[in-house]
């Protein structure tokens, strides 16, 4: 096939959504597609092309520009390079494609509609204007969980004949042991947040939870988190200090995935109690490390977590003052859960969930054709 996709989350830092369309792709190319990623301006250093991925970059800097870009240069550009199929990986489908080109998009979550007091305004706008026409015009939908497919499908009644769930798979990150944890302020067990800095991660309940803890368990188990600044936090060092915590609470900025890899490994569990997630892949990147997981009992989070971790209401601090307390301090607890974690994590792969999208491509190609559009 050939295959045409929407490159923009490839722009910054790899996290969540540019992960997963860049791990796709890859997994893609792999089985024998020709792959064509088109980008609003130039990718993140990680990526480049490879054997059956070519990359076209356009110079559509700012907001404002990739939004013309998305509704005007995209689709001549994909038209050009006539293609079977254009994917649309996060929520988005360019207007004017040829008739003959099917169309997939991929919802991850229903942030605006679920939880949209948890977004900014221009990225809640954004979804208003474009998700809706492209879940009206794609031949198929992916989502990455269950929970996500149920809320397309409750927003979306007519949807339900064009829905498919596949799993995204595990990044594997590898393990270099060359990050010197101290750099970090990291000298001794640690707790690990890792995402993006941002409302719905619920970090304020985070940090008031982990200052119900008591200066002496803090003292022997730290709070780091781990990832780039989003928006809505103001200064996070200031929420710190709010809870009086700022002597065992490490902040680490962006890291690489050679760091990343690291923290997990060493991490006594993960920490992600979010108020909604459409997947969390911070979650089975820990477990494939054995590192057990606290999560959330809302949206997506218990399907992914498994039986690798707890679930907390992320509403409730002393629910998850608890847990974390629990993982901290019983060992036989902890043992249990890291196998079960790592055990968990082997459900999601990228080879497996590249022969399932394969299925749904052909098959939407097939439906286009059939159907004469």
């Amino acid at each position: 096939m050939k295959i045409g996709v929407d490159g923009r989350n490839l722009i910054h830092n790899l996290s969540g959504i540019g992960r997963y369309v860049w791990q796709m792709c890859r997994a893609l190319s792999e089985r024998g597609h020709s792959i064509t990623i088109y980008m609003p301006a130039p990718p993140n250093h990680s990526i480049q092309e490879a054997q059956g991925i070519q990359i076209k970059v356009s110079k559509a800097n700012g907001a404002f520009r990739r939004t013309l870009w998305s509704a005007t240069r995209l689709a001549r550009m994909a038209n050009l390079d006539e293609l079977d199929l254009f994917w649309g990986p996060a929520h988005r489908l360019p207007s004017g494609l040829h008739k003959n080109t099917a169309r997939v998009v991929t919802v991850h979550d229903m942030v605006w509609r679920r939880a949209s007091e948890t977004m900014h305004w221009q990225t809640w706008l954004g979804e208003l204007l474009f998700m809706n026409t492209a879940i009206k015009n794609a031949d198929s939908i992916v989502t990455v969980s269950d929970a996500t497919l149920k809320d397309v499908s409750y927003y979306y009644p007519a949807t339900s004949g064009k829905l498919h769930l596949v799993y995204p798979g595990i990044t594997n990150l590898g393990l270099i042991r060359d990050t010197d944890m101290e750099r970090f302020g990291i000298d001794r067990p640690f707790a690990l947040f890792v995402g993006t800095l941002e409302p719905r991660k619920n970090l304020n309940r985070l940090l008031e939870a982990y200052s119900l803890l008591g200066s002496n368990l803090r003292k022997d188990i730290l709070l780091v988190l781990a990832g780039g600044q989003g928006w809505g936090m103001g200064r996070l060092s200031d929420i710190v200090q709010k809870y009086n915590v700022q002597d065992t609470v490490r902040i680490t900025g962006y890291v690489s995935d050679r760091e990343l890899s690291q923290l997990y490994c060493e991490a006594r569990f993960l920490i992600m109690p979010s108020l909604y997630e459409g997947f969390g892949l911070p979650i089975i990147e820990a477990q494939q490390y054995g590192t057990p997981v606290i999560s959330s009992i809302l949206s997506s989070m218990p399907e992914v977590t498994g039986a690798g971790g707890i679930l907390v209401n992320p509403l409730n601090t002393k629910e998850i003052a608890l847990a974390i307390h629990q993982l901290s301090t019983d060992r036989a607890l902890h043992a249990e859960l890291s196998a079960r974690a790592k055990l968990n994590s082997l459900r999601f792969s990228w080879k497996e969930a590249a022969v399932k999208v394969e299925k749904i491509f052909e098959e939407s190609i097939v439906k286009r054709r059939k159907e004469g559009y």
